[in-house]
């Protein structure tokens, strides 16, 4: 973010002829993890001597390799090994490693680095090789100011997840969700938001109000989320990084709360009109409304494709809730879904080539992805109840939220976000300190 710079960038290969050391495949799952070596970060020598001690007794350069470590071992493609296993001090494996010593423990890649403290702020370096070639990979330094290690972990991630699977990653991110607490019959709701690891969770309402499915801005650190204020339903946009909110309209009857258009400029939006559910877009700029469906039907949740050209949908008008794609203006609409059961909260890929949903069939609650057009149809995970599936940015990792059956009393529920990755298989529960619901995944924080 702002405070936060690269000041080196060294690419020791010639990046045209690097290859993935990782093939992700997203139909099978990657049932080998490759195993990674995460070396702790050396602390250099300063002339400050309380300043040494403090680094010390923090040990910044190990907690930013855990950082690193946890981020790795979540994504269910590396498997990160013992350090005590290791041979080699960290600060001379970040030298020159003993590639030999490395291959004994069955590292095929590792991770070294040091912390040095300069003009008040840290540097941090790292370097990431290949074990099996004995070759150095990549090479990177950040500054930032002390407090802020724990992005430069998750920052140190991203580089190295892309260079070893050849995709973007995800770990410089924030969550946005709907913090609750209370008895299912009275539950106060507060917004909240937490690195994508479950740390820094902060509190951006007093829980005063209900608060409902907020969304991120896919080009900034702005929320859209919907709220009821004196029981009217109202839109808000929110800025993260300011703290500034403002009413976007009051829109009596919305079915649903708005997401951004991927430019960022517009939010889309259904409410109801005399019984009937339609869906809107409104120019943030000059505060225009625009109709884009009129159907008898309840047309809700719509999600703009990554090129903004295509909106997807919910709609009852086949007879019951099925999933449609139409042009941005409304036009051409085709029904995607045809599988057994009724589908919701569809939301658009990254990538442009899935559509992740919500299905509902014999009583059980899917989260599920399907192509564009409908066809390839692959349901991730079962459960009593769960939907609203939100994108990693990547496009690989789906964050929900799942409940848990109450007793007549309303006693025993829960809600908890869990995420998902496209093979189905690293299915995770997502820590937070109260229960949550309706999560939005940011953009990348670095971009």
């Amino acid at each position: 973010m702002r405070y936060l710079k690269y000041i080196l960038i060294i690419f020791l290969l010639n990046q045209s002829n690097v290859n993935a050391l990782i093939e992700v495949d997203i139909t099978r799952g990657n049932l080998n993890p490759l195993p990674i070596a995460v070396s702790s970060l050396s602390i250099e020598k300063t002339s400050n001597e309380e300043l040494q001690k403090i680094l010390k007794k923090k040990n910044i350069g190990a907690e930013i390799s855990k950082v690193v470590e946890n981020n790795l071992l979540t994504s269910g493609l590396f498997n990160p090994l013992n350090k005590d296993a290791f041979l080699q001090k960290p600060d001379i494996a970040h030298l020159k490693p003993r590639f030999e010593d490395w291959s004994l423990i069955k590292a095929q890649a590792l991770i070294t680095g040091k912390v040095i403290y300069e003009n008040e702020k840290l540097r941090v370096e790292f370097r990431l090789w290949d074990v099996l070639a004995g070759k150095e990979m990549m090479a990177l330094a950040f500054t930032t100011v002390p407090t802020n290690w724990r992005r430069v972990g998750h920052i140190i991630t991203d580089k190295v997840y892309e260079r070893l699977t050849g995709e973007k990653g995800y770990f410089d991110t924030r969550i946005i969700y709907v913090s609750e607490k209370g008895p299912k019959t009275k539950r106060i709701k507060k917004l909240a938001i937490m690195d994508q690891d479950g740390f820094n969770i902060k509190y951006l309402t007093l829980g005063n109000e209900l608060v409902l499915t907020p969304r991120f801005n896919p080009t900034n650190q702005m929320v859209t989320y919907l709220s009821y204020f004196r029981n009217l339903p109202r839109v808000y946009l929110l800025d993260i990084e300011t703290g500034i909110q403002e009413v976007v309209g009051d829109f009596p009857g919305m079915t649903f709360a708005p997401r951004f258009s991927p430019n960022g400029k517009k939010i889309i939006m259904s409410f109801a009109m005399d019984g009937n559910s339609d869906i809107y877009t409104m120019d943030l700029e000059n505060r225009v409304v625009e109709r884009i469906t009129n159907h008898p039907s309840i047309d809700t949740s719509p999600s703009y494709s990554p090129d903004g050209k295509y909106i997807c949908f919910n709609s009852d008008r086949s007879g019951y809730q099925q999933i449609y794609v139409m042009k941005s203006d409304g036009t051409k609409v085709k029904r995607i879904s045809f599988g057994k059961g009724l589908y919701g909260t569809p939301v658009w890929s990254p990538r442009g080539d899935l559509i992740a949903f919500t299905k509902l069939h014999k009583g059980k609650f899917y989260i599920g992805v399907m192509r564009t057009d409908g066809s390839g149809e692959r349901l991730l995970t079962e459960n009593f109840y769960q939907e609203a599936p939100s994108w990693s940015p990547n496009g690989r990792v789906l964050i929900f939220y799942r409940e848990t059956k109450s007793d007549s009393e309303g006693k025993g529920f829960s809600a908890k976000l869990w995420s998902i990755d496209l093979t189905g298989y690293n299915e995770r529960l997502v820590d937070t300190e109260t229960d949550a619901s309706d999560p939005s995944w940011s953009s990348l924080l670095s971009n």
